[in-house]
């Protein structure tokens, strides 16, 4: 398992996790769950899209959703596409730092 170098980064469990979401046209999307940053009492998920060209544990762009939800046991369970330029940069930013050492950033 990775481990993050930023006591604001919350690694996934295991490499390759994809998960399934339905976008508001109801098209499914698969995402693998790259890690949580935790930046100002609000948590941000960093997703790759998986598709047939771009398996899981490849590289590429990201995708940066909130949660907005959370479930019984404190686990997230909704998530909003962040649409906020500076808020985006801001948290992408913390991201990078907090795996520089996981991640090559071109």
């Amino acid at each position: 398992m990775r481990e993050g170098s930023a006591p604001n980064f919350c690694p996934p469990v295991e490499e390759g996790v994809v998960f399934t979401f339905q976008d508001e046209n109801g098209d499914r999307l698969d995402l693998e769950f790259l890690g949580l940053i935790l930046h100002e009492d609000r948590r941000y998920g960093f997703f790759f899209p998986v598709t047939e060209d771009n398996p899981a544990c490849s590289s590429g762009e990201v995708v940066l959703l909130e949660v907005t939800a959370l479930d019984k046991d404190g686990q997230p369970e909704g998530f909003e596409l962040v649409t906020d330029e500076g808020i985006a940069a801001e948290v992408y930013e913390d991201f990078k730092q907090a795996t520089k050492d996981l991640y090559d950033f071109a």
